[in-house]
């Protein structure tokens, strides 16, 4: 089973970090054997969620799910701030500034930034979906460091060519991307303009 460890944070845009979680626990994962997600929800991204989603309780958010981990990010006891703790990719969704900035510098202040440290030196898969406009020197020069030691960076910037009309919609395309860069089949693919029949 493919172990997924999921960070949000206090950036504007909560909701995609809940949608990945439940369509990952949903769909599973590339290898079919389903998936485990570790979820750190950080102090801001709690504010977030009840400011944006008007949603008080995260643990109530999630019910029902098997394979859910919620993870305590200001314990860096927990398993996974160990390198020995093997895990298919992390996640942070939405990625505050102030978070990139602290993995960009090889932070480890809490059990967010010790997870992706690990990801980073372990060389396994680590998603950042920074949620910022607009962006400064500052923020470009650390995403630029993330993407020089193999980070992917996947600003959150929903694509519109699906024809979206919800929020739902909106959130779902956007999501799907950052799925898509985790390998996970989305069932969608850009047909394009298939040219003229012979």
């Amino acid at each position: 089973m493919d172990r997924y460890v999921v960070g949000i944070t206090g950036a504007s845009g909560v909701i995609y970090g809940k949608r990945l979680v439940e369509l990952l626990l949903e769909r599973g994962s590339p290898s079919g054997m389903g998936c485990e997600i570790f979820l750190m929800v950080t102090d801001p991204a709690k504010e977030v969620f009840k400011q944006e989603l008007g949603i008080d309780d995260i643990n109530a958010c999630f019910e029902g799910f098997k394979n859910l981990h919620f993870m305590d990010y200001h314990d860096l006891t927990m398993s996974i701030a160990s390198g020995s703790f093997k895990i298919k990719a992390m996640i942070v969704i939405p990625c505050s500034m102030s978070t990139l900035s602290a993995i960009a510098c090889g932070n480890s202040n809490n059990l967010l930034e010790r997870a992706a440290d690990v990801a980073i030196k372990e060389r396994r898969q680590l998603v950042l979906v920074p949620r910022e406009t607009p962006l400064s020197e500052i923020h470009l020069k650390n995403m630029l460091v993330l993407r020089s030691m193999g980070v992917d960076i996947v600003p959150a910037m929903p694509p519109f060519y699906a024809n979206p009309v919800t929020i739902d919609e909106l959130v779902d395309a956007m999501v799907n991307k950052v799925l898509s860069v985790l390998g996970i089949d989305t069932g969608y693919e850009w047909q394009g303009c298939m040219g003229k029949k012979a």
